[in-house]
This record gives structure tokens, C-alpha cells and sequence, in this order.
């Protein structure tokens, strides 16, 4: 692709209207927004007003007045129809990590002790994997790790207890069928636990389409919540009542006000709430919703998805044709594929200095270490160019052609990479 024609494709966009939410710095191209979503414009404002109004002047009326109480579950709502569940369903709270430790502890707790046997991948972000060890132990159980998906349905038999699946792989972008896997898992009596993190935001999916059992994720990636910005937890209402989530805190209890010295959890979803929200983290996130608001009069995930398997696509093309000692991680099968490029390089290149390089030169990405190494490149759909894809490969071209990655300065490993 020429970059007059990846001009000409950016001029035709039907979503070209919404990158001018964003507050992106000139002469930088992000591609990181699978690690951290940009800043949308109106959010530094509407965080000073929370700050400076509801707060400075409201005091703490405004957790009534300024609806700061109710945050996790408008905030849920909002989200719903982007993960494929309904309003009540949802609800924004805590990190991730301590959001896969409630519904794990849950899902194994559904078993009544008759299965214990959890199901992963090896690849899978290290903290899922973390969090269920520290779960098997406690129920005296086994985490078992595979090494590729295709070794995945041989253990879903009479010992599994749950499947923990991440739907789009943080290291190569490789996306599940959430619905086969789930439907496999439960032939096998198994519960289906799914983390949405490189999802949310950026592809389709549908949980109560799939009868998936539990799902949490992140707020901070394509949902471009902020830093830190707080994860969600869905549990499918067929569990509702059935089980107690471990964190028994007072915001999850039936009538947090009364209270209470005994805990009595919440109906639903609401009993998943442990401690205050942050409301200036939230704020964040709310305001990150409205251009989710504005994309959905655009065609919402349809047209998301559209935009975003192009982007890869040329991506993955622009690759295949300038940089041929590379190997492209991602599947080129777009029903594989979430939204991202990774790729690894020859072994006699420090892709972690490349990277340094890259971002020197203006090109956000980044490097995750392991076998093999690769390079993270996250085609946002809301914001990402197909002149910033162009632009991108040349300059990698540029940095591997004059090898400009062996300078000292991008040896030096920082401690984010």
C-alpha cells in the first residue's frame, strides 16, 4: 500500500470522526492501545469537575447527589451491550487480577468439591495464571497449562472443573471461540471463566450468546478508562443465588447501611462489590463510554470489527512485503484474529532495543519477552490510521535497515517494557 492510498482509505473511514476524541501527541503514532487505551479530550475536564464540584463544593452529599454511590453498576450498564450481556448484569469494581480471584473461587465452589481440576493456557497473562494457583490451593486443587489451543479439549473430561481462558491472547492477539470452547466445557460439566481484557472495546463478544459462566476484564485498554482504571466482573444470571464470591465486603452485602455485624450478600451481581469505588478513577472510565456512545451511532461493534480486521490486515501486508526476516505470531485468519500484529525477528536481533528504537523514532508499541520475543503492535479502531500503519512499517524498515537499534541508549531495559 502506497501512503496516498492509505490516505485515501483514512478520507473514506466512517469512524475517521471519532480519533478526534482523543488526545493524541502530534508526531507520535500509538500502537499500544492494547496496554493502554489514549487519553479521550473530555476527560481531563470532567475528572476537574468531579474534583473541584462534586467533591471541592459537594462534599459527601455527592455520593448521593453526584450519583457516586451507584458508579459500579451504571458504569456496568453502559458496558453491557459491548460484552454481550444487560443492564444489571454487570459491575465495574476492583482490578482485574482481584476480579478473576472472586469468580475462580466461585466457579470452583459451584463444583460442591467434586472437580477441581483448572484448565489454562501457558501463554495466558501471567496474572490469571498466578491468581489460580493461589485458588487451586486453597481448594486443594490443580492448575493445568497448555501449550497450544489445540491441547485444550483432550482435558475437558469428568476431573475439569473450569476452563480459564483469556478470549484474545496478550502475546500473539490469537482470539477463542468462546462459544464452541464454553459449549465443550459444559458437555464436560466444566464451568467456562473468561477474561475479556484484549477484548472489551475492540471485538465482538457475546457472553450470554456463548453461556459463558463468569467473564471479568480491563478498563484501561480499548476501553481507554485511564492508568489503573477499574475492571468489571459479569457472572451469568443462571448462578445468581447459587454461591458466595470469598470477598465478603460491606458494599456487597444486601443492605450495606444498615450495618450489619452479619454479612448477608447482595442479589446478583451486586454481591461482587467489595469496598468504596474510586470515584475519580471511574470518572475516567465514564467519560471514556461516551465515545463507545458516539461509535455505536456509527454502527457500533460491526463497524469496530470491520475497521479493525482491515487495519490488521494491511498491517500484517505491509510486513509480509518490507520486513521479510519477520514472522507475523498473529494468525492471519481473521475469525482467529483480535486487534493486534505481533511479530518476532530473527534471533541475532534485540527486539526489545528495536522497540526502543521504534518508540525514539515515534512509534509506540511494545516488547514482551519469552519464546519467542515478540513485538505488540494494537490496531485501536476508534483512533488507529492506515496511514499510521504505513508509517509505522517504514519507520521499522528504517530502524532494522540501519540497524539504529544497537545504539547504547536502547540497550538499557527500563522497568516497564
Amino acid at each position: 500500500m502506497t501512503r496516498e492510498e492509505a490516505l485515501a482509505l483514512d478520507a473514506q473511514d466512517p469512524l475517521s470522526a471519532l480519533r478526534e476524541h482523543f488526545t493524541l501527541p502530534p508526531g507520535v503514532i500509538y500502537l499500544d492501545g492494547n496496554s493502554l487505551g489514549a487519553l479521550p479530550k473530555a476527560t481531563p475536564a470532567r475528572i476537574a469537575r468531579a474534583v473541584e464540584q462534586e467533591w471541592g463544593q459537594g462534599l459527601i452529599a455527592s455520593w448521593n447527589n453526584a450519583g457516586w454511590i451507584a458508579l459500579p453498576r451504571t458504569l456496568g450498564d453502559r458496558l453491557a451491550p459491548w460484552i454481550g450481556a444487560r443492564p444489571g448484569e454487570v459491575l465495574v469494581a476492583d482490578s482485574t487480577s482481584v476480579n478473576l480471584y472472586k469468580v475462580l473461587h466461585a466457579a470452583l465452589q459451584l463444583q460442591q468439591g467434586k472437580r477441581k481440576l483448572v484448565v489454562s493456557e501457558r501463554s495466558n497473562f501471567p496474572t490469571d495464571n498466578y491468581i489460580a494457583q493461589s485458588v487451586v490451593r486453597a481448594h486443594g486443587g490443580e492448575l493445568v497449562l497448555v501449550d497450544t489451543p489445540e491441547d485444550i479439549p483432550p482435558l475437558l473430561d469428568e476431573r475439569c472443573a473450569v476452563l480459564m481462558l483469556t478470549h484474545v491472547n496478550y502475546r500473539s492477539g490469537r482470539m477463542h471461540d468462546m462459544a464452541l470452547l464454553t459449549r465443550w466445557a459444559h458437555q464436560a460439566g466444566a464451568l467456562a471463566v473468561w477474561d475479556l481484557a484484549h477484548s472489551a472495546g475492540a471485538v465482538p463478544v457475546d457472553l450470554l450468546g456463548a453461556a459463558a459462566d463468569f467473564a471479568i476484564g480491563c478498563g484501561y485498554k480499548y476501553l481507554n478508562g485511564g492508568p489503573g482504571a477499574p475492571a468489571f466482573v459479569w457472572m451469568h444470571p443462571r448462578h445468581q443465588g447459587q454461591v458466595w464470591q470469598p470477598l465478603t465486603g460491606w458494599l456487597g452485602h444486601a443492605a450495606p447501611f444498615e450495618f450489619s455485624a452479619e454479612y448477608r450478600p447482595a442479589a446478583g451481581i451486586q454481591q461482587y462489590q467489595c469496598g468504596t469505588p474510586p470515584v475519580l478513577a471511574m470518572t475516567g472510565l465514564d467519560t471514556s463510554l461516551d465515545v463507545f456512545d458516539e461509535a455505536h451511532k456509527l454502527g457500533g461493534m460491526a463497524a469496530l470489527r470491520r475497521k479493525s480486521l482491515a487495519l490488521t490486515d494491511a498491517f500484517i501486508a505491509e510486513i509480509d512485503a518490507r520486513v521479510p526476516t519477520a514472522n507475523v505470531a498473529t494468525p492471519r485468519d481473521a475469525s482467529l484474529r483480535g486487534s493486534q500484529v505481533s511479530i518476532s525477528l530473527p534471533a541475532d536481533v534485540d527486539g526489545y532495543a528495536v522497540m526502543q528504537a521504534l518508540i525514539a523514532r515515534g512509534v509506540i508499541g511494545d516488547f514482551r519477552a519469552g519464546e519467542p520475543a515478540l513485538l505488540r503492535f494494537g490496531l485501536t479502531p476508534l483512533y488507529t490510521r492506515f496511514v499510521d500503519v504505513v508509517d509505522a512499517v517504514g519507520i521499522l524498515v528504517d530502524v532494522l535497515a540501519a540497524e539504529s537499534w544497537r545504539a547504547p541508549e536502547f540497550q538499557k531495559r527500563s522497568a516497564v517494557t
